[in-house]
């Protein structure tokens, strides 16, 4: 049995209540899906929340609904926040696509030194951060996500130094490291900062502009990755490590 179609609200209905999915989520449950009346769906905030329901009439773009149950998601006891350096073309997007399907709960946009685009102020970055949010929801709505990842607003180096202190564990993947990721004792609660760089790498000034402010640097491994799968792989390792990829703690809304 495949698991029930899941699309994002923006406020869950209540219990027992009746409602209509529309815009472009009801469109797509009518016209793409196709969902019948009887078949159950699920809805989410994307704050943890989760609503199931049963569907009913469909029009065009539309999908009338009966909300058997209310449920909330508690987020993870270990947070993960992925400073994702800017990378050219179509790479930054897939970078935060996989990162979000692998659990990243926050992406911050850096303005890395040998990044080659620069997202400067205006319509242009304005833009090209919109594109990476919109990538995150998709992913997060693909990958079943009760909590949609936030994309902050984009970081200099220093400024990403500056949130150093205020983790609980910063990490910077770098080749060069003497210390491997798996040998890093991980905290059980709190968040985690993993910075990756851009395809020319982390230059010798922001490295030491980060383990000043308490970063560590470590390595994922014998192998290079791409400055758009590092953070996917690096995720998927602190899942394990972490305990991130236990069932999902669910409680009352």
């Amino acid at each position: 049995m495949t698991n029930p179609p899941l699309f994002v609200v923006d406020d869950l209905p209540a219990p027992g209540s009746s409602t209509a999915l529309t815009g472009p989520e009801g469109r797509h449950a009518a016209t793409v899906r196709r969902i019948r009346p009887g078949e159950v769906v699920v809805l989410t905030d994307g704050r943890g929340g989760l609503a199931h329901a049963e569907a009913g009439a469909s029009g065009k773009d539309s999908l009338e609904l009966t909300v058997t149950g209310v449920e909330r998601v508690e987020p993870p006891l270990v947070r993960v926040a992925v400073a994702q350096a800017l990378v050219k073309g179509d790479r930054g997007e897939l970078a935060v696509e996989t990162a979000t399907e692998a659990g990243v709960d926050e992406v911050i946009p850096w303005r890395a030194a040998r990044s080659v685009v620069r997202w400067e102020s205006g319509p242009r970055g304005d833009k090209a951060l919109a594109r990476w949010r919109a990538t995150v929801r998709e992913a997060a709505k693909q990958s079943r996500r009760p909590w949609t990842p936030e994309v902050a607003e984009p970081v200099t180096t220093a400024q990403l130094a500056r949130r150093v202190p205020e983790v609980d564990l910063a990490l910077v993947l770098h080749e060069s490291a003497d210390e491997s990721l798996a040998s890093v004792p991980i905290p059980s609660a709190g968040t985690v900062l993993l910075v990756v760089g851009p395809e020319g790498g982390v230059d010798d000034g922001e490295l030491a502009a980060l383990t000043d402010a308490g970063a560590r640097v470590v390595r994922m491994g014998p192998e290079v990755l791409r400055a758009s799968t590092a953070a996917c792989v690096a995720l998927g390792a602190l899942g394990v490590l972490a305990g991130r990829w236990r069932p999902h703690s669910i409680g009352p809304a």
